[in-house]
């Protein structure tokens, strides 16, 4: 899809991070869950040994352009840039960078979901209640209500050998050392193998700092050279460096002060403060879309839900049997730097619209 009238990015799932684990699927001999990724396609022409994607969390073209020097290590190793997904953010990312499937078919779609099960907002990857420390229930609701497959998983149950590399599943690397001396080590091994590993900065520090700031220049930096050392310990093979969404720094406004809106939701917004979806009364339609155009109409597009899902913005495979029920009457996607907190959350750069900030991100191929 082109640009808007706004100016904003539409998803692209020919050209997006979902594609990415289809090419490796395809290049292991498992037939691919959608269409892979041309960027890399021509890298994987060559058989080596090991193919490590690494996902550094936030790590978007606009942030590598305006912190990392054109001749270091990052820049020159730029395959070219492609997309996020819709929502750009970690949880729709970076599911789709595991598993090839789209945000429509896997429906972990934002930090906060509405599951109709257990009527209740989730902080997903807490599996908690919105807002709250409380447990969802007494499993994890978006891993028993919304299961997927792995490529790692998949590679491996078709005879291969694939690996996580993540601080949260075995042997939990905690720090960036730990995770590229585990990349190392597995590489070392003999049997040829997949290898998916994934960080959470410069996400952190960009949430936390803002894109300009020199905490972010400092470790980011850091992470390049860090990496740059492991593609040289590395041998037979291909290291691929990308990342799940851009980020962009917001101003924010609290939607609970703003009654008049609230008066009309059946509950609280979910998925992101810079893409709310809402349930509103049935007889509060026409007073919701006046109050929330006349408060933000020149900040965010709103869109009746029915329009989003027509415009493929979630994916153009088939739906999940739970995602048209967890979003809702309409979606409100930011257009500037707004952000619409609905929780106590405050950051001081976002990420999940549109923009090219949040959407953009690089393949870097050592």
């Amino acid at each position: 899809m082109s640009e808007t009238r706004e100016g904003l990015i539409w998803p692209d799932y020919e050209n997006c991070i979902a594609n990415l684990p289809n090419s490796i699927l395809k290049k292991r001999g498992i037939e691919p869950l959608g269409k892979t990724l041309p960027l890399l396609d021509e890298y994987l022409d060559k058989d080596y040994k090991n193919i490590v994607v690494l996902l550094l969390d936030g790590m978007g073209k606009a942030v590598l352009e305006k912190h990392l020097d054109e001749d270091g290590p990052f820049r020159t190793h730029l395959a070219g840039n492609y997309k996020s997904v819709f929502l750009s953010t970690t949880v729709a990312a970076t599911t789709s960078a595991m598993s090839g499937l789209q945000p429509c078919e896997h429906s972990w779609l934002g930090w906060d979901c509405y599951y109709p099960e257990i009527n209740q907002n989730v902080t997903v990857f807490f599996n908690t209640i919105q807002g709250t420390d409380e447990p969802a229930a007494d499993y994890n609701v978006a891993r028993m209500t919304n299961p997927y497959e792995s490529v790692v998983d998949r590679i491996n149950r078709a005879g291969g050998k694939a690996y996580d590399c993540m601080p949260f599943t075995p042997p939990h690397p905690q720090n960036f050392d730990e995770i590229c001396e585990r990349i190392e080590a597995l590489c070392r091994e003999p049997e040829t193998k997949y290898i998916y590993a994934y960080w959470n900065q410069p996400d952190g520090l960009l949430h936390r700092q803002g894109s300009n700031s020199q905490a972010v220049r400092e470790g980011l930096r850091a992470l390049e050279t860090r990496v740059n050392k492991l593609a040289e310990e590395l041998k037979d093979t291909l290291l691929i460096v990308t990342a799940d969404h851009g980020h962009i720094d917001t101003e924010y406004v609290v939607l609970q002060d703003y009654p008049a809106i609230c008066d009309c939701l059946v509950r609280m917004p979910s998925l992101e403060p810079r893409v709310l979806n809402f349930f509103v009364k049935e007889d509060k339609k026409e007073c919701f879309e006046k109050e929330f155009l006349k408060e933000f109409g020149d900040r965010f597009r709103l869109m009746p839900m029915e329009e989003a899902i027509d415009r493929n913005l979630f994916g153009t495979g088939k739906h999940h049997k739970n995602f048209r029920s967890m979003l809702g009457d309409y979606l409100a996607i930011a257009t500037g730097n707004l952000t619409i907190y609905f929780t106590e959350e405050r950051w001081v750069s976002m990420h999940g619209s549109l923009t090219e900030d949040e959407m953009i991100i690089p393949l870097i191929v050592f």
